[in-house]
């Protein structure tokens, strides 16, 4: 699917996560959040034996010890070339700064105001300061024993024990989150974080076959209704023997079956070790895989990322939106003198030449102004053939299209964009207009006597006071498209500043 540019609107996944979330307050859970950050001790008490290739898959989090500073005598030599001279007193000031930093007694990005302050230097000074002191830039990381959670089970049977006496029978909870996984590269069905859409029920006694029920629930915002249920031949080390359950949905347009959920009753062995004492089942839902389902995706990466895989591609719709008038005329005297200089380009346009018409005869910022439209050369017309040239979007570029000549017609290019074209709504005379009245508004203001704008030969939106958007400038080029707004325009605008 192709990136479109339509300005504020949601991204595909965050609407099917929204939807999962109504879905299943409809069916009557109520939402929480689970730990991100799960012990390595807590994969061992849901995994068992099996918990050191699982935690293969997980994130390990590392911190970066603050390091003790000292202040010998090279260092002091060394601040003191540096235009810092510290005697005994300040020095002691000085490493009492380092060892508050080191306890964690403020902040980390306070530490170069705290020297600034205590050497009476600006920052600048203290940034070089602090090269002096190599243990600040030479820290590692030192991995601690926390993971960053892989699947929302991790985290559901801390938040089961903490609930289990502080709520009624049926406890019924989702929550929609991420969750990360130590991938070994992205491809087309594997990122390396992830929403998991997620639910548990607990209570006396759970009927597996509920969960069916729920997932009907979930699916009917989407208009799912083909369901495959496939039992695991082996099932995780968390649920119960045979009763992890992977779900399975039908592509949309297609005839395969892509698993985008999976569920099963939690051991009573590991529930126990959390002390939990009710039956729980749990459902896990991949938002990510059922939004390549529902929008027909075949890689998860231009589903999420599609500024980073996906070319983006426009309508020609899309690229006349981004056609614009570049300078305009601020005061409304400015405004009614470009009305005037169009609607005298439309009566004059075709009288022959050399003439001269007044089109604007009246105040602008207290000063008299007049504006004609002149032609002094003999043989021509007021105007040239382009002068009134559409701007138009076709086929992905965008062209000055003449109005409707038998002669013109003909060519096939021209044709085409007139019968199948996007039309901006700017003709050539609409911007020259603009820019004019806009140049005499800034001529009035200098306390210039006159002002003139001649247009001969056009080539180029810049010389016809036309903006392209950026975006749409390089999506232009990368396809090889052009924008082509040539034309004889012979427009002379002349202005008289009393």
């Amino acid at each position: 699917m192709p990136i479109e540019s339509k300005g504020v609107r949601k991204h595909l996944l965050s609407d099917v996560i929204e939807k999962l979330r109504h879905a299943y307050i409809d069916l009557g859970f109520r939402e929480v959040y689970n730990p991100i950050f799960i012990e390595e001790g807590d994969i061992y008490k849901q995994w068992g034996r099996e918990a050191p290739t699982i935690l293969d898959r997980c994130f390990y989090l590392a911190t970066l010890p603050r390091p003790d500073v000292g202040i010998d005598q090279d260092k002091l030599d060394l601040l003191k070339k540096m235009g810092v001279a510290l005697e005994p007193k300040k020095k002691t000031v000085l490493q009492k700064v380092f060892h508050n930093y080191k306890k964690g007694l403020f902040d980390s990005d306070e530490l170069i105001t705290k020297l600034a302050e205590t050497l009476s230097i600006n920052e600048d000074k203290a940034l070089m300061v602090l090269s002096t002191f190599p243990e600040l830039k030479h820290k590692g990381p030192i991995a601690t024993n926390l993971t960053l959670r892989s699947h929302m089970t991790s985290g559901w049977f801390l938040t089961l024990k903490e609930f289990q006496d502080k709520e009624p029978l049926p406890i019924k909870l989702f929550s929609v989150d991420l969750c990360f996984r130590r991938e070994q590269a992205l491809d087309a069905t594997h990122l390396r974080c992830y929403h998991s859409a997620s639910s548990v029920v607990m209570d006396r006694q759970v009927d597996i076959e509920y969960v069916e029920q729920v997932i009907k629930g979930l699916f009917k915002p989407f208009g799912i209704e083909e369901v495959k249920y496939v039992k695991k031949r082996r099932s995780a080390s968390y649920y119960e023997k045979n009763s992890e359950t992977e779900v399975f949905v039908r592509v949309k347009d297609r005839k395969d079956w892509v698993e985008v959920a999976d569920f099963g009753m939690y051991s009573n062995k590991v529930l126990k070790r959390y002390r939990v004492m009710y039956p729980v089942l749990n459902l896990g839902l991949g938002a990510e895989r059922l939004a390549m389902v529902i929008y027909g995706f075949s890689d998860v990466r231009k589903l999420v990322y599609p500024q980073f895989y996906v070319q983006l591609e426009l309508s020609d719709r899309e690229i006349a939106s981004s056609v614009t008038i570049d300078k305009v005329p601020r005061t409304e005297e400015g405004k009614r003198m470009q009305r005037a200089i169009i609607e005298g380009c439309e009566r004059y346009g075709d009288m022959p030449s050399p003439c001269e018409y007044t089109v604007y005869d009246g105040k602008m910022l207290g000063k008299k102004v007049t504006v004609k439209l002149v032609q002094n050369e003999k043989g021509k017309r007021l105007l040239g053939r382009a002068a009134f040239n559409e701007v138009l979007a076709y086929d992905g570029n965008i062209l000055g299209i003449p109005r409707k000549d038998e002669t013109l017609s003909k060519r096939e290019l021209i044709k085409a964009a007139r019968e199948r074209g996007v039309q901006t709504g700017i003709r050539y005379i609409d911007s020259l207009a603009a820019v004019a009245a806009t140049d005499i508004e800034e001529a009035v203001k200098s306390g210039k006597k006159g002002f003139v704008m001649k247009r001969a030969m056009t080539s180029t939106a810049g010389e016809l006071n036309i903006r392209v958007r950026e975006d749409v400038l390089r999506f232009i080029t990368s396809k090889n498209k052009r924008i082509d707004l040539r034309g004889p325009v012979f427009m002379m605008v002349v202005a008289q500043i009393e």
